[in-house]
């Protein structure tokens, strides 16, 4: 008795899910708003009964957010719902745009020491200072200018 086979499929190149450019820049206003809140990704998780791996997933654009659990994180982080929009028509046209950021420069930007520096930074009431700082940084760079 033989046994019947099926033929196996013709190759096919492997289905590669890719991040939508609105999914990533949703996905980073999510973590940039959980991290000036001071909240990890644990307890967001257990704020919206998600382990970790799933937020992680949602600030790198790996999974799409729903409406619906946008709606939550919204209301858990404090911010508006449009919060996450802001910005997003410019975004794309930099995205698309030949002088678009880096990979390194927009992972900077959604970063802690990004967000760390920009609320120590802002926190600096003397004008003077904070050019002293931004010429200081720019040295330790080797940017000269200005």
């Amino acid at each position: 008795m033989s046994v019947e086979r099926f033929p196996r499929p013709k190759h096919r190149s492997p289905s590669i899910k890719r991040a939508q450019t609105i999914d990533a820049y949703v996905g980073g206003r999510v973590r940039s708003a959980r991290r000036r809140s001071g909240m990890s990704q644990s307890g967001l998780g257990k704020l919206l009964g998600l382990t970790f791996q799933q937020v992680q997933k949602y600030e790198n654009g790996a999974n799409r957010i729903g409406a619906g659990r946008l709606f939550q994180i919204a209301q858990i982080l404090a911010v508006p719902i449009d919060y996450f929009y802001v910005d997003v028509a410019d975004h794309r046209a930099v995205s698309r745009s030949k002088h678009a950021a880096s990979s390194a420069e927009l992972t900077f930007l959604t970063s802690n020491e990004y967000i760390q520096l920009a609320i120590a930074f802002m926190s600096i009431a003397d004008a003077k200072k904070r050019k002293r700082v931004v010429a200081f940084v720019k040295g330790l760079g080797g940017d000269g200018d200005g």
